[in-house]
């Protein structure tokens, strides 16, 4: 995937951070947008619809929590949000909102970066030669990135296609939170679970899985998840 196809919308209230993400980017070969409070950037997704969005949290006015669930209302692009809070609660806030990932202020060149790329290959560098998934009512249609449940198309971000195509690829064998992050984000997230966590949740959530009794996406205590092979 070259970075030079990718196009990022940058958001910031911080003009020398703004300006500075830009620069980082830039140097990577991405094009990037920027917008400095939430309603220009909302504007400028609708107008120039970029790969992925990197949306800063504490701005006045309409912050980065409000415009990730507007944003969420109409795509599923990756958003990583950009925190100076370094608390979990924080970060779960972050993504229970919809956002897929987060960096913590102050960061480094080299891990922005790596974050931007782990997030687009979740995007683009998804294999689709595998038949289609189906258990019961749910189906995933890796060849068009589509997942329906009852013949019903459920909208998923990126992130949350990427974990239901995994687990699909594999159903009926238990993976690891290790071998999911792994696989999902990359190498570099070793450790994070509480990401896993939090968009294992919402994934549910999104296809009707009952949290207290799922019939599909399974929690093998002490050992990992599980999609349910040929349900019935």
């Amino acid at each position: 995937m070259p970075s030079g196809k990718a196009s990022i919308l940058v958001v910031d209230d911080d003009i020398y951070l703004l300006r500075m993400m830009q620069r980082i980017l830039q140097m990577g070969g991405y094009r990037v947008l920027a917008a400095s409070d939430g309603e220009s950037a909302i504007n400028t997704f609708a107008e120039a619809s970029p790969d992925l969005v990197l949306l800063d949290i504490m701005m006045p006015g309409m912050d980065g929590h409000t415009v990730c669930r507007r944003l969420r209302e109409f795509s599923a692009v990756p958003i990583i949000m950009v925190t100076a809070r370094d608390s979990e609660e924080e970060k779960v806030r972050g993504l229970d909102g919809g956002a897929d990932d987060y960096v913590v202020k102050p960061f480094s060149a080299g891990e922005l970066a790596a974050r931007v790329r782990a997030n687009l290959r979740r995007i683009w560098g998804e294999k689709k030669t595998a038949p289609a998934f189906q258990s019961g009512m749910l189906t995933v249609d890796f060849a068009a990135r589509r997942v329906t449940m009852a013949g019903t198309e459920i909208r998923l971000t990126a992130t949350e296609y990427r974990i239901l195509s995994c687990l699909a690829r594999n159903a009926g064998m238990i993976l690891t939170p290790a071998e999911i992050l792994n696989k999902v984000w990359g190498s570099e997230y070793s450790g994070e679970n509480h990401i896993l966590q939090v968009n294992i949740a919402r994934l549910r959530k999104r296809i009707g899985d009952e949290t207290e009794n799922p019939k599909y996406i399974l929690t093998k205590p002490g050992m990992g998840y599980l999609l349910v092979k040929d349900k019935t």
